[in-house]
Protein backbone atom coordinates (compact mmCIF):
# COMPACT_ATOMS: atom_id res chain seq x y z
CA UNK A 1 0.00 0.00 0.00
CA UNK A 2 1.23 3.58 -0.95
CA UNK A 3 1.51 5.96 2.16
CA UNK A 4 -0.05 8.88 0.05
CA UNK A 5 -2.41 8.92 -2.82
CA UNK A 6 -3.72 11.83 -4.51
CA UNK A 7 -6.24 11.73 -6.93
CA UNK A 8 -7.79 14.70 -9.11
CA UNK A 9 -7.51 16.81 -5.91
CA UNK A 10 -9.30 20.42 -6.34
CA UNK A 11 -9.28 22.84 -3.90
CA UNK A 12 -11.12 26.19 -4.18
CA UNK A 13 -10.92 28.93 -1.31
CA UNK A 14 -14.41 31.14 -1.89
CA UNK A 15 -13.20 35.17 -2.30
CA UNK A 16 -16.09 38.27 -2.88
CA UNK A 17 -14.92 37.89 -5.98
CA UNK A 18 -15.43 34.74 -6.89
CA UNK A 19 -13.26 31.19 -6.14
CA UNK A 20 -10.27 31.42 -6.56
CA UNK A 21 -8.45 27.43 -7.38
CA UNK A 22 -6.02 27.03 -5.45
CA UNK A 23 -5.60 22.69 -6.81
CA UNK A 24 -6.73 22.33 -10.43
CA UNK A 25 -6.45 18.15 -10.01
CA UNK A 26 -3.38 17.34 -8.62
CA UNK A 27 -2.71 13.66 -8.23
CA UNK A 28 0.73 11.80 -7.45
CA UNK A 29 1.57 8.97 -4.97
CA UNK A 30 4.28 8.07 -2.58
CA UNK A 31 5.36 4.79 -1.76
CA UNK A 32 6.52 4.00 2.32
CA UNK A 33 9.87 4.79 2.78
CA UNK A 34 10.60 7.32 0.44
CA UNK A 35 11.44 11.21 0.79
CA UNK A 36 9.47 12.89 -1.71
CA UNK A 37 9.87 16.70 -2.37
CA UNK A 38 6.97 19.11 -2.87
CA UNK A 39 8.43 22.13 -4.77
CA UNK A 40 6.55 24.87 -6.79
CA UNK A 41 6.50 29.01 -6.10
CA UNK A 42 4.29 30.73 -4.13
CA UNK A 43 0.54 30.01 -4.64
CA UNK A 44 1.48 27.15 -6.45
CA UNK A 45 -0.72 24.87 -3.64
CA UNK A 46 1.98 23.37 -2.00
CA UNK A 47 0.97 24.08 1.84
CA UNK A 48 -2.85 23.17 0.69
CA UNK A 49 -2.08 20.03 -0.51
CA UNK A 50 -0.23 19.55 2.76
CA UNK A 51 -3.40 20.43 5.08
CA UNK A 52 -5.38 18.38 2.64
CA UNK A 53 -3.69 15.05 3.62
CA UNK A 54 -3.18 16.03 7.48
CA UNK A 55 -7.22 16.58 7.59
CA UNK A 56 -6.84 20.10 8.40
CA UNK A 57 -8.42 21.43 5.00
CA UNK A 58 -11.43 19.68 3.02
CA UNK A 59 -10.58 19.13 -0.85
CA UNK A 60 -13.50 20.51 -3.15
CA UNK A 61 -13.33 17.33 -5.21
CA UNK A 62 -10.72 14.58 -5.94
CA UNK A 63 -9.64 11.76 -3.30
CA UNK A 64 -6.55 12.15 -0.92
CA UNK A 65 -5.19 8.94 1.77
CA UNK A 66 -2.70 8.36 3.56
CA UNK A 67 -2.26 3.88 4.12
CA UNK A 68 -5.68 3.79 2.51
CA UNK A 69 -7.65 6.29 4.83
CA UNK A 70 -9.15 9.16 3.35
CA UNK A 71 -8.15 12.48 4.71
CA UNK A 72 -11.33 13.91 5.29
CA UNK A 73 -12.15 11.46 8.18
CA UNK A 74 -10.37 11.79 11.99
CA UNK A 75 -8.94 8.39 11.82
CA UNK A 76 -5.96 10.01 9.40
CA UNK A 77 -4.35 11.51 12.46
CA UNK A 78 -3.11 7.78 13.47
CA UNK A 79 -1.11 7.82 10.34
CA UNK A 80 0.36 11.22 9.82
CA UNK A 81 2.03 13.69 11.60
CA UNK A 82 2.25 17.35 10.22
CA UNK A 83 5.36 20.38 10.90
CA UNK A 84 4.12 23.19 9.53
CA UNK A 85 6.23 26.42 9.53
CA UNK A 86 8.46 25.00 12.18
CA UNK A 87 8.92 26.77 15.93
CA UNK A 88 5.29 27.79 15.53
CA UNK A 89 4.60 24.17 16.51
CA UNK A 90 5.59 24.53 19.86
CA UNK A 91 4.48 25.67 23.02
CA UNK A 92 6.66 28.99 23.65
CA UNK A 93 6.33 29.03 27.66
CA UNK A 94 6.77 25.03 28.06
CA UNK A 95 10.52 23.10 28.34
CA UNK A 96 11.66 21.17 25.66
CA UNK A 97 10.41 17.94 27.91
CA UNK A 98 6.99 19.30 29.01
CA UNK A 99 6.45 20.15 25.02
CA UNK A 100 7.02 16.19 24.23
CA UNK A 101 5.01 15.15 27.19
CA UNK A 102 2.06 17.69 26.47
CA UNK A 103 2.16 16.79 22.69
CA UNK A 104 2.64 12.85 23.56
CA UNK A 105 -0.28 13.15 25.78
CA UNK A 106 -2.49 15.17 23.12
CA UNK A 107 -2.42 12.39 20.84
CA UNK A 108 -2.97 9.65 23.78
CA UNK A 109 0.31 8.36 24.06
CA UNK A 110 0.07 6.39 27.92
CA UNK A 111 2.47 8.24 30.35
CA UNK A 112 4.92 5.40 30.27
CA UNK A 113 5.43 5.49 26.68
CA UNK A 114 5.23 9.41 26.25
CA UNK A 115 8.49 9.30 29.06
CA UNK A 116 10.55 6.57 26.99
CA UNK A 117 9.78 8.43 23.33
CA UNK A 118 10.48 11.80 25.12
CA UNK A 119 13.71 10.17 25.97
CA UNK A 120 14.74 8.90 22.86
CA UNK A 121 13.82 12.03 20.76
CA UNK A 122 15.97 14.37 23.03
CA UNK A 123 18.54 12.05 22.29
CA UNK A 124 18.18 11.49 18.68
CA UNK A 125 17.74 15.82 18.40
CA UNK A 126 20.91 16.28 20.45
CA UNK A 127 18.19 18.14 23.14
CA UNK A 128 20.08 16.97 26.55
CA UNK A 129 21.65 20.11 27.83
CA UNK A 130 18.02 21.50 26.76
CA UNK A 131 15.65 19.64 27.92
CA UNK A 132 14.70 21.93 30.84
CA UNK A 133 14.82 25.34 29.20
CA UNK A 134 11.34 26.90 27.95
CA UNK A 135 11.49 26.91 23.86
CA UNK A 136 11.43 30.52 23.97
CA UNK A 137 14.82 30.62 25.03
CA UNK A 138 15.95 28.37 22.70
CA UNK A 139 17.91 29.32 19.23
CA UNK A 140 15.75 29.42 15.75
CA UNK A 141 17.90 26.25 15.02
CA UNK A 142 17.06 24.61 18.44
CA UNK A 143 13.35 25.74 17.97
CA UNK A 144 12.98 23.75 14.30
CA UNK A 145 14.32 20.79 15.94
CA UNK A 146 12.10 20.69 18.62
CA UNK A 147 9.32 21.39 16.86
CA UNK A 148 9.74 18.33 14.25
CA UNK A 149 10.71 15.89 17.79
CA UNK A 150 7.05 17.25 18.95
CA UNK A 151 5.62 15.78 15.27
CA UNK A 152 7.21 12.55 15.77
CA UNK A 153 6.43 11.82 19.56
CA UNK A 154 2.86 10.90 17.95
CA UNK A 155 5.15 8.03 16.73
CA UNK A 156 3.28 7.99 13.11
CA UNK A 157 4.73 7.01 9.92
CA UNK A 158 4.30 9.60 7.37
CA UNK A 159 5.52 12.73 8.28
CA UNK A 160 4.16 16.05 6.62
CA UNK A 161 6.77 19.15 6.88
CA UNK A 162 6.31 22.37 5.59
CA UNK A 163 9.50 24.23 5.08
CA UNK A 164 11.67 22.37 8.10
CA UNK A 165 14.54 24.52 7.38
CA UNK A 166 13.38 27.83 6.78
CA UNK A 167 15.37 30.74 8.64
CA UNK A 168 18.27 28.22 9.91
CA UNK A 169 21.83 28.95 9.26
CA UNK A 170 24.23 26.63 7.15
CA UNK A 171 25.40 24.05 9.69
CA UNK A 172 21.89 23.82 11.49
CA UNK A 173 20.07 23.55 7.82
CA UNK A 174 22.54 20.41 7.01
CA UNK A 175 22.29 18.91 10.75
CA UNK A 176 18.07 18.86 9.97
CA UNK A 177 18.67 17.46 6.48
CA UNK A 178 21.09 14.19 7.98
CA UNK A 179 18.10 13.76 10.95
CA UNK A 180 15.52 13.75 8.27
CA UNK A 181 17.41 10.92 6.02
CA UNK A 182 17.89 9.05 9.39
CA UNK A 183 14.19 9.28 10.23
CA UNK A 184 13.64 6.65 6.46
CA UNK A 185 16.51 5.01 6.76
CA UNK A 186 16.52 4.05 10.45
CA UNK A 187 13.27 4.56 12.06
CA UNK A 188 11.11 3.30 8.38
CA UNK A 189 9.13 6.85 8.38
CA UNK A 190 7.96 8.56 5.34
CA UNK A 191 8.12 12.06 4.44
CA UNK A 192 6.60 14.42 2.39
CA UNK A 193 8.91 17.45 2.15
CA UNK A 194 7.65 21.08 0.66
CA UNK A 195 10.52 23.52 0.85
CA UNK A 196 12.17 26.26 -1.32
CA UNK A 197 15.73 25.79 -0.39
CA UNK A 198 16.52 23.48 -3.49
CA UNK A 199 19.89 22.40 -1.88
CA UNK A 200 17.56 21.16 1.11
CA UNK A 201 15.10 18.71 -1.25
CA UNK A 202 18.36 17.97 -3.33
CA UNK A 203 20.40 16.18 -0.67
CA UNK A 204 17.22 14.77 1.31
CA UNK A 205 15.16 13.53 -1.86
CA UNK A 206 15.16 11.17 -4.46
CA UNK A 207 12.12 12.02 -6.08
CA UNK A 208 10.00 15.68 -6.84
CA UNK A 209 6.66 16.37 -7.56
CA UNK A 210 6.68 19.92 -9.21
CA UNK A 211 3.65 21.92 -9.00
CA UNK A 212 2.81 24.82 -10.89
CA UNK A 213 -0.48 26.88 -10.80
CA UNK A 214 -2.54 24.07 -9.12
CA UNK A 215 -1.04 21.29 -11.26
CA UNK A 216 1.49 18.56 -11.79
CA UNK A 217 3.98 19.92 -13.83
CA UNK A 218 6.60 17.37 -13.71
CA UNK A 219 7.22 13.52 -11.15
CA UNK A 220 10.30 12.01 -11.65
CA UNK A 221 13.36 11.03 -9.51
CA UNK A 222 15.97 13.89 -9.35
CA UNK A 223 18.57 12.03 -11.23
CA UNK A 224 16.09 11.76 -14.17
CA UNK A 225 15.46 15.40 -13.77
CA UNK A 226 18.97 16.57 -13.81
CA UNK A 227 20.33 14.14 -16.47
CA UNK A 228 17.32 15.53 -18.83
CA UNK A 229 18.41 19.00 -18.39
CA UNK A 230 21.87 18.23 -18.53
CA UNK A 231 21.37 16.88 -22.09
CA UNK A 232 20.19 20.12 -23.42
CA UNK A 233 22.08 22.92 -21.55
CA UNK A 234 25.49 23.70 -23.52
CA UNK A 235 28.36 26.15 -22.41
CA UNK A 236 30.51 27.45 -25.36
CA UNK A 237 33.38 29.28 -25.04
CA UNK A 238 34.40 31.87 -27.83
CA UNK A 239 37.44 32.36 -28.99
CA UNK A 240 37.12 35.77 -29.55
CA UNK A 241 33.99 37.36 -28.35
CA UNK A 242 30.94 38.20 -30.20
CA UNK A 243 30.95 39.73 -33.64
CA UNK A 244 28.34 42.80 -35.04
CA UNK A 245 25.23 41.43 -35.04
CA UNK A 246 25.46 37.81 -33.62
CA UNK A 247 24.02 38.64 -30.19
CA UNK A 248 20.47 39.73 -32.29
CA UNK A 249 20.62 36.70 -34.76
CA UNK A 250 21.75 33.97 -32.23
CA UNK A 251 18.76 35.28 -29.76
CA UNK A 252 16.73 35.31 -32.69
CA UNK A 253 17.90 31.34 -33.56
CA UNK A 254 18.00 29.98 -30.05
CA UNK A 255 14.72 30.07 -27.43
CA UNK A 256 16.83 30.48 -24.54
CA UNK A 257 20.49 31.30 -24.87
CA UNK A 258 22.53 34.02 -22.06
CA UNK A 259 25.71 36.03 -23.45
CA UNK A 260 28.41 35.68 -20.79
CA UNK A 261 30.87 38.57 -22.46
CA UNK A 262 33.42 39.19 -19.56
CA UNK A 263 33.99 35.11 -19.59
CA UNK A 264 33.45 35.17 -23.78
CA UNK A 265 31.42 32.41 -23.38
CA UNK A 266 27.94 31.80 -23.71
CA UNK A 267 25.22 29.28 -22.00
CA UNK A 268 21.94 27.83 -24.43
CA UNK A 269 19.30 25.76 -23.39
CA UNK A 270 18.11 23.65 -26.44
CA UNK A 271 14.46 22.54 -27.04
CA UNK A 272 14.13 18.75 -27.20
CA UNK A 273 13.56 18.66 -30.82
CA UNK A 274 17.00 20.31 -31.52
CA UNK A 275 20.62 19.13 -30.58
CA UNK A 276 23.95 20.24 -30.83
CA UNK A 277 24.64 20.00 -34.68
CA UNK A 278 21.88 22.59 -34.77
CA UNK A 279 23.82 25.40 -32.44
CA UNK A 280 26.97 24.51 -33.92
CA UNK A 281 24.64 25.73 -37.15
CA UNK A 282 23.04 28.57 -35.59
CA UNK A 283 27.06 29.86 -34.48
CA UNK A 284 28.49 29.36 -37.87
CA UNK A 285 25.89 30.97 -39.81
CA UNK A 286 26.68 33.90 -37.12
CA UNK A 287 30.17 34.06 -37.76
CA UNK A 288 30.97 33.22 -34.13
CA UNK A 289 34.59 31.66 -33.68
CA UNK A 290 34.01 28.60 -31.58
CA UNK A 291 36.89 27.60 -28.92
CA UNK A 292 34.70 25.20 -27.14
CA UNK A 293 31.73 23.26 -25.84
CA UNK A 294 30.73 21.67 -22.87
CA UNK A 295 27.45 20.18 -21.49
CA UNK A 296 26.40 22.59 -18.69
CA UNK A 297 25.70 21.02 -15.01
CA UNK A 298 22.60 21.96 -13.93
CA UNK A 299 21.35 21.51 -10.16
CA UNK A 300 17.95 21.28 -9.22
CA UNK A 301 17.45 24.83 -8.67
CA UNK A 302 18.40 24.61 -12.28
CA UNK A 303 15.61 22.03 -13.37
CA UNK A 304 12.74 23.72 -11.21
CA UNK A 305 12.84 27.22 -12.92
CA UNK A 306 13.05 25.58 -16.82
CA UNK A 307 10.24 23.98 -16.08
CA UNK A 308 8.01 26.47 -14.22
CA UNK A 309 9.14 29.03 -17.03
CA UNK A 310 8.39 26.79 -19.58
CA UNK A 311 5.22 25.91 -18.12
CA UNK A 312 4.70 29.76 -18.34
CA UNK A 313 5.46 30.24 -22.12
CA UNK A 314 3.29 27.21 -22.44
CA UNK A 315 0.22 29.00 -20.77
CA UNK A 316 0.47 31.98 -23.14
Amino acid sequence: MDAIVVSELVKDYPTRKGPVRALAGVSFRVGQGEIVGLLGANGAGKTTAIKILCGLLRATSGQAAVFGVPSSRPEVARHVAALLEGSRNVYWRLSVEENLRFFAGLQGVPPREARRRTGELVALFALEEKRRITANLLSQGMKQKLALACALVKGTPLLLLDEPTLGLDVETSHELRGLIRELVCAHGKTVLLSSHDMGVVEDTCARVVILARGRVVADDSVPKLLALFRTRAYRVSLRDGLPDGARVQLAARLSAVRFLEAERALEVELPPEEDVYSLMDALREAGVAVDGVSQAEPDLEDVFLRIVRDERREER
